[in-house]
């Protein structure tokens, strides 16, 4: 798991996001999303200044293992010097060894963070589920974390000063927001209260409007003034440019735009007013097409 010096900021894998939280609901189906409606709580990855720092990494890793279910994974974890905050060596099981980089001896408000992220890479590699390529199948990772409610720690991590800058995971800070915007609007669960860096509040805040605005794009009803325009002067062309997110095809004429919950593709016949449901994520839409 990555730790930058140099943040990136913004949505620059919001595609592999989007694609991530598709292939949860496919792996997990509904049942299973709906599992993880809780998320981990702050006070059982707390960590005292005089908690030994290598029970204390077991007994958090342990938490880690019970949200996620895993129980005869048995994680052992040690601190060695390295670039990167912490690694993971996935092998058949049931022994998963964890390292972590050495600082988080002594930054322990993090270790919750950086061990959601490792053990999160044994939940996926026993699912079966990964992404080819390194840095999708870290973004897949990220976004699970934060999807199934352990990584509003990984946002939590995320400090930025002048003088200094810390960020754990691949995911920039805005979209860990948006992922965490998601779960909220899901679950009905609000991270903001636990969040005790300002910074990342404030990129939880922008995630949110992003998330906010998947839930007002045509042909969903709720779509604002100019964009239902610009969806009505494209139906009647039955062409829209890529950027608008829908697609019309067919005769009698269909219009096809992701969920706004999962992103998987909705094909809805093009006649007004309709309601929908997402067969993937169970979400009901007010659409008008």
């Amino acid at each position: 798991m990555g730790s930058d010096l140099a943040i990136e900021h913004g949505f620059p894998h919001l595609e592999t996001v989007r694609s991530a939280l598709t292939a949860l609901y496919k792996r997990l189906s509904y049942d299973g999303v709906r599992s993880f409606a809780a998320s981990v709580p702050p006070a059982d990855v707390a960590f005292s200044d005089d908690e030994d720092p290598y029970l204390g990494v077991q007994r958090i890793a342990g938490e880690m293992v019970r949200h996620l279910r895993l129980p005869d994974a048995r994680m052992i974890v040690a601190f060695r010097d390295m670039r990167h905050a912490g690694s993971i060596e996935l092998a058949a099981g049931p022994e998963y060894f964890i390292e972590l980089n050495t600082r988080f001896k002594t930054h322990r408000r993090d270790i919750g963070a950086a061990l959601a992220h490792e053990v999160m890479h044994v939940y996926l590699h026993r699912l079966g589920l990964e992404f080819p390529g390194t840095r999708d199948n870290e973004i897949l990772t990220d976004t699970a974390a934060a999807y199934l409610g352990a990584g509003w720690l990984l946002l939590d991590a995320y400090r930025e000063s002048p003088v200094s800058a810390q960020k754990l995971g691949y995911l920039t800070p805005e979209e860990f927001g948006y992922v965490l915007a998601k779960r909220a609007l899901t679950f009905g669960e609000d991270p903001s209260p636990w969040f005790t860096s300002a910074q990342a509040y404030d990129a939880y805040v922008q995630g949110r409007g992003r998330a906010q605005r998947d839930a007002r794009r045509p042909p969903l009803a709720a779509a604002g003034r100019l964009g239902r325009h610009r969806y009505a002067r494209d139906r009647r062309g039955r062409v829209a440019a890529p950027e608008a997110g829908y697609a019309f095809e067919g005769d009698p004429p269909r219009v096809s735009f992701p969920c706004p919950t999962c992103w998987q593709r909705i094909r809805l016949p093009v006649r007004g007013r309709v309601r929908a449901r997402c067969t993937l994520c169970r979400t009901e839409l007010d659409c008008d097409t």
